[in-house]
């Protein structure tokens, strides 16, 4: 137990300094990466990475084909799916990208999965969680990181972090933020020949779960403010594209059922540890 403390104190020690590294001066890709790096060790060690190879596969094919075709394609993209029901997804620096199968599960068909790529692989592109970490919530977030990443934090608020699939790993994205990350969204998709028009359909179905299942979006909501307003605004970045009136845009294709499939299929979740009473119920 000694060991695993001193352990933790010293990987968090690690993502401190590099935090206030990059709070001092203009952050280089290098270091965006290096955090990005360290970052996701804690997050695949305290959350339940489903590393099933299918399942793993198709979600790393899925985002590398958008990734790749984006003015970030120098990154070495990483793609995963987390066992967790709660709808949420959320992105690290660096190019490291998490889906919960919750998120999958609300899904009707693959552009609406590709337009949630779009958005996160967005972010990064916009280096949104490296901004906030150099200003004045960098502290916060540090913060954060020690309660979500490591065992510490064993009370409920520590544990329903945890719960949502990392929704507490970054900070809130502001509505600018989250703008901007729909707008590269759009073009993302576009360029690997998908529908954007999965980005609103997908915004609908969040807010039609907010109304009926509140509990299984509280997590995106809480990282990703979303409103009509936001709805209204990916549709007018749509009709400004030209998407609107494209042809041979592919909104849903075969092995995507069978994907959903298989997601359907992974056993339940694990418990956080220390959680008392039921958690992430399925949807």
């Amino acid at each position: 137990m000694r060991t695993t403390v001193f352990h933790d104190v010293a990987r968090l020690g690690v993502l401190a300094a590099l935090v206030s590294t990059m709070a001092a001066c203009e952050v280089s890709q290098e270091q965006e990466v290096a955090l990005g790096d360290q970052t996701a060790q804690e997050v695949s060690a305290q959350l339940p990475i489903v590393e099933d190879p299918y399942i793993a596969g198709y979600i790393a094919e899925l985002g590398d084909t958008i990734a790749k075709l984006t003015r970030r394609n120098d990154l070495q993209w990483h793609f995963y799916v987390v066992n967790s029901h709660q709808v949420n997804a959320f992105a690290l620096p660096g190019g490291y990208i998490y889906v919960n199968r919750g998120l999958i599960e609300a899904t009707d068909q693959m552009y609406e999965l590709a337009g949630v790529l779009g958005h996160e692989i967005g972010h990064i592109i916009q280096r949104h969680s490296v901004k906030q970490m150099q200003n004045q919530q960098k502290i916060g977030v540090v913060a954060t990181l020690a309660c979500t990443l490591t065992s510490f934090c064993n009370n409920e608020l520590g544990q329903a972090a945890i719960n949502i699939g990392g929704s507490a790993v970054v900070a809130r994205h502001s509505r600018q933020d989250e703008f901007q990350a729909d707008s590269e969204a759009v073009v993302n998709v576009l360029r690997a020949k998908i529908d954007p028009a999965g980005i609103p359909v997908f915004f609908e179905t969040l807010m039609q779960e907010r109304r009926t299942q509140p509990t299984a979006v509280e997590g995106w909501f809480a990282s990703h403010p979303l409103e009509e307003s936001r709805v209204r605004n990916s549709r007018q970045l749509i009709e400004a594209a030209g998407a609107d009136q494209m042809r041979g845009l592919v909104r849903d294709i075969q092995s995507y059922k069978e994907f959903k499939r298989r997601v359907a299929m992974l056993p339940e979740p694990p418990r956080p540890r220390g959680a008392q009473g039921p958690v992430n119920q399925p949807r």
